[in-house]
């Protein structure tokens, strides 16, 4: 076997005089000197991570330290300096180990032939692309110097975790440029090559500090060192800088960053970014999600959401279960449909034109002529019927039928302004099948939208990045909360009182013993087909949203809705987001009034009533007359509404009728 392979190395010598193609000797643009790396710390001051430049850059041999230089071609290839590309000893030396082997497993590989392998040819291990790099080695050495070759080598090899050539290896590892290594950085850098995967400095210590004495070895064996210098070097203690933790969240910085300052800044680097991001919450959410939803399918894919309500700072995002694969965060980036979990904003701008959370309304199913002789006949989930409903249960039931009609009445385009005041642009287009939440909207858009209901009519916009250091300057630019109001806060409070029942008696009942704990209200969202499970809830403090589906939307089955999907992964994320403040209801504003009816009719409750309950009301919007079917009749004189309200919409009836009435059960 032996005699082939030596005749194929002849063969090879007497190919050497072919002229190389003309090349550019740097591929790359030149590093810049004194560059520091974009680091990101929590709300707390904690460290999350940085953000690197994704361009290569050339380092120039004169800024790589001599003793990298020595170290590596001390364990890659110790007779650099004297071979014209190919190392005949190492070639026969590997031949006869592959002999042994049977195979080809021992590369002999020059340092010249390592440059080729990784600038121009594949990693397969056969004779013929053997006999191409030792050609082409062999070409390279006539074209340039050994000291050109080395530093190619320096550029174009592979460091792992994605760190192609000495300047990303150098920023990556240890947040310096490569003039700046230490000579014990050097000799760990120096092992990396051989085999990325293992030897990294991220990788497992014991193979790491084990490759590095190799390298220490092979130098004193060569008198590049002395032994001294070895023992001192194996003592050193070296100091990496760690993966960074939460990506989605730094890409989603890194983002906000280039929208702001331009496509250059992550490439100059020099920043302290200050984020909103609390760490813990993050892992816990990362953690909830991921456990939550592969519980149910490892083929589904969630996001996760969370809001300080007083500042809108996003003190989590999870934008997928693998938290630390992919760039895609569908937390800020995916549009659903929301399903039911639009059904708030309807009923709050209800409030706003004067109807009321003890009004009752028909579920009678209808029909609407959408043209071209096609018709829309909007049921309730599961077709079921409840007759005559006050707006506080339809809300809770998710009663689709009611809220198409609610919407009808307050119209569309009032509709459309009114989201687009809570931070939510909709399409007219949808008309009234925005009711059942038809357009397209992102987890994060959907609970901003949300904090209006939540934080007293005050729409939080959502904060990732609280301040900015400039360490070149020695400057702060802060980015303060973004908070305006919105929303009447007699509105929002009433809203929430409604959506807390959801929470105790409706879509999201398995949450009843988190809200006893915690005063909190919430709504679920289910879309047609069962494709898309949300939950949407808050605290006084804090919210949060989460959705749940496949990036590439199919039913997920009967029983995949917003209540018994996604609520359980809200609430096990939300118990330790909650756990450390103080237990506070919603606070009740001075503009809101609270009288007793008689929930069946709406009315004011008649003494002889056989259930009462408190109902919120904005002034001027309460009940008048007194529940006739129980011996009422008697009239209260109306508050004066207060002038800044808009004028009310009539109070509906019951059994409102629409264009197109449907024949027979739904």
């Amino acid at each position: 076997m032996l005699y082939p392979a030596l005749l194929a190395l002849a063969f090879v010598l007497n190919l050497a005089a072919s002229a190389p193609a003309q090349e550019n000797f740097a591929t790359y643009p030149l590093l810049a000197s004194g560059y520091t790396s974009i680091k990101v710390f929590d709300n707390q001051g904690r460290f999350v991570g940085r953000l690197l430049p994704e361009k290569r850059y050339w380092v120039p041999i004169d800024r790589i330290p001599a003793f990298l230089q020595r170290a590596v071609v001390a364990v890659e290839d110790a007779r650099f300096y004297e071979h014209g590309g190919i190392d005949l000893r190492g070639i026969a030396r590997a031949l006869v180990k592959d002999v042994v082997k049977g195979k080809m497993v021992e590369g002999g590989s020059t340092i010249t032939q390592q440059l080729i392998k990784n600038k121009y040819l594949s990693g397969e291990k056969t004779i013929e692309r053997k006999l191409d790099e030792a050609r082409m080695a062999m070409e390279f050495e006539k074209k340039y110097t050994k000291k050109q070759i080395l530093e190619m080598y320096f550029n174009e090899i592979y460091y792992g975790n994605g760190a192609w050539g000495i300047a990303q290896a150098a920023r990556i590892y240890f947040d310096k440029n490569p003039e700046d290594l230490t000579d014990a950085e050097c000799a760990l850098l120096a092992g990396v090559p051989k085999n990325p995967g293992r030897y990294n400095p991220l990788g497992k210590a014991a193979n790491v500090t084990r490759r590095r004495d190799v390298v220490l070895k092979r130098m004193a064996d060569l008198n590049m060192i002395t032994p001294r210098q070895r023992q001192n070097l194996r003592t050193q203690r070296v100091t990496f800088v760690q993966a960074g933790q939460a990506p989605q969240y730094l890409a989603h910085i890194r983002a906000k960053l280039i929208e702001r300052y331009g496509a250059d800044v992550i490439e100059q680097g020099g920043l302290e970014v200050t984020a909103a991001l609390d760490l813990n919450l993050q892992k816990q959410a990362e953690k909830a999600l991921a456990e939550g939803v592969k519980r149910i399918s490892p083929q589904l894919q969630g996001a996760l959401v969370c809001l300080d309500l007083a500042t809108g700072d996003v003190l989590a995002a999870v934008g997928g279960v693998d938290a630390g694969k992919g760039a895609y965060n569908r937390a800020f980036s995916a549009k659903r449909q929301p399903g039911s979990a639009i059904k708030p904003l309807i009923y709050a701008a209800a409030l706003e034109r004067g109807i009321t959370a003890g009004s009752i309304w028909n579920d009678t199913p209808v029909a609407y002529n959408r043209g071209n002789n096609e018709v829309w006949r909007p049921l309730n989930y599961g077709r079921e019927r409840f007759g005559d409903i006050s707006l506080r249960k339809a809300l809770a039931y998710s009663n689709n039928v009611v809220t198409v009609k609610v919407l009808e009445t307050i119209g569309v385009p009032y509709f459309i302004d009114f989201a687009g005041k809570m931070g939510l642009p909709l399409r007219a287009q949808n008309g009234l099948s925005l009711a059942l939440g038809t357009d397209e909207v992102t987890l994060s858009d959907l609970v901003q939208a949300y904090t209006p209901l939540a934080a007293g009519g005050m729409r939080s916009e959502a904060r990732t990045i609280i301040r900015v250091y400039d360490r070149r300057r020695n400057a702060w630019t802060e980015n303060p909360p973004a908070v305006t109001p919105v929303l009447a806060p007699a509105t929002a409070f009433i809203t929430t009182q409604m959506m807390k029942d959801v929470m105790t008696y409706g879509t999201a009942k398995t949450l009843r013993k988190f809200s006893q704990e915690y005063p909190s209200a919430g709504k679920t969202g289910t879309t047609n087909d069962y494709r898309d499970a949300w939950f949407i809830g808050y605290t006084p403090q804090v919210i949060t949203g989460v959705w749940v589906g496949y990036d590439k939307p199919r039913p997920g089955g009967k029983g995949f809705t917003g209540g018994a999907v996604a609520a359980p992964i809200w609430e096990r994320f939300m118990r330790r987001a909650v756990a450390a403040k103080p237990v506070v209801d919603f606070t009740k504003p001075d503009t809101v009034v609270s009288v007793a009816i008689d929930p069946a009719t709406g009315l004011l409750a008649a003494p002889e009533c056989p259930k009462k309950r408190d109902e919120f009301y904005i002034p001027g919007t309460e009940p008048t007359e007194y529940c006739p079917a129980h011996g009422g009749g008697e009239t209260k004189p109306a508050p004066v509404p207060p002038s800044s309200s808009p004028p009310p919409l009539p109070q509906p009836q019951p059994s409102p009728r629409s264009p197109v009435m449907e024949d027979g059960a739904p």
